[in-house]
């Protein structure tokens, strides 16, 4: 398997912006700070400038609705199309269709996704004014009190409060404060949210796929608590394909929950986070079952029919399959025939 066609396919969804689509698809030619923010993991520690590039043009999207963000560091907003959008069009431009904005998620990820590339020697920050919207997009946070706001999520669907929400922020909050005045307690109203919170992903989920999150990338909970999360996971969630987001998930669902392929790879990278080298060793297998050859790897298998969508390839999923091949490398044989401890 040539791992680095991975590349070749992200690069064939990298705007001229230095942003990325989601997929090459018609559904999912959009640009998602989210999507964005996972998609360039594997060149966080690369000399090349594509990490540092998707972030300048996402500081330049947050600048052109910087008028935004400055309304609501001082008023929350009510109606979704007035937080600050997750989804534009490849011009980084918001579009007019009612969506599910409200995505704490997604701002946090982009401030971590920012004090992570500035600890990996990125320059991310261009100037004074970059480092203005990183204060700013931080008492938006502030403002919205997002320890307590209910919001889309992740996967841009209900409204409730979500732990991997909460997390994202918390995770953002913490890797930005040597760059900008971030107050303790928005940070400690965080974590006492996901005290209360976790395992739970929400007030109707036992248990999400988003919630590895919290353990890869962000490595905010600690041990016992990422064991607990990644066992509800792999328990509940895990299917051959790749893992149901949650139980009676109805997004492509056509006779059982669509089986979305990240899953995999992200499970793996858990593993590997927690030093369960073992455990991170089954899911090579498993995440290359997955990769077709030219690594164009789908977003999800339509659940009931064991074929992938049209959403094919999601950078997200040829990310994460990279990201934990590439990683598995490193792991010599005496470090896989030791005993893992839990």
């Amino acid at each position: 398997m040539k791992i680095n066609n991975a590349i070749e396919v992200l690069d064939r969804m990298r705007l001229p912006n230095g942003a990325y689509t989601a997929s090459i698809s018609n559904d999912y030619n959009y640009v998602w700070i989210r999507d964005v923010v996972y998609t360039v993991l594997p060149f966080l520690q690369s000399r090349s400038d594509r990490y540092e590039k998707a972030y300048h043009a996402l500081f330049d999207l947050f600048k052109r609705y910087e008028w935004k963000i400055d309304i609501h560091r001082e008023k929350k907003p009510i109606y979704l199309f007035e937080h600050i959008h997750s989804r534009y069009s490849t011009e980084l431009k918001e579009l007019s269709q009612e969506w599910g904005h409200a995505q704490n998620d997604a701002i946090g990820a982009f401030l971590w996704g920012v004090g992570e590339g500035v600890s990996n020697g990125q320059k991310v920050i261009r100037d004074d004014k970059d480092l203005a919207i990183v204060q700013k997009l931080v008492d938006y946070l502030e403002c919205l009190q997002y320890w307590q706001a209910k919001d889309n999520g992740m996967w841009e669907e209900n409204i409730e409060l979500h732990a991997s929400s909460v997390g994202a922020c918390v995770a953002g909050l913490h890797a930005v404060k040597m760059l900008v005045n971030v107050k303790p307690e928005l940070i400690r109203k965080g974590e006492e949210t996901l005290r209360f919170l976790l395992p739970r992903e929400s007030e109707t989920k036992e248990t999400d796929l988003a919630l590895l999150s919290l353990i890869y990338p962000y490595r905010i909970v600690e041990r016992k608590m990422a064991l607990k999360i990644i066992e509800m996971v792999s328990e509940r969630l895990e299917r051959t394909n790749g893992c149901i987001r949650y139980q009676n998930d109805q997004y492509y669902n056509e006779g059982s929950e669509a089986e979305w392929c990240f899953g995999l790879p992200w499970m793996g990278l858990c593993y590997f986070e927690l030093g369960l080298y073992n455990k991170a060793y089954e899911y090579i297998n498993k995440t290359e079952r997955i990769i077709p050859d030219n690594w164009e790897i789908p977003e999800l298998y339509i659940g009931g029919k064991n074929v992938p969508n049209g959403n094919t390839p999601l950078a997200w999923s040829v990310s994460l399959s990279y990201l934990f091949l590439n990683r598995m490398r490193s792991i010599s044989p005496s470090q896989l025939t030791g005993n893992d401890n839990a």
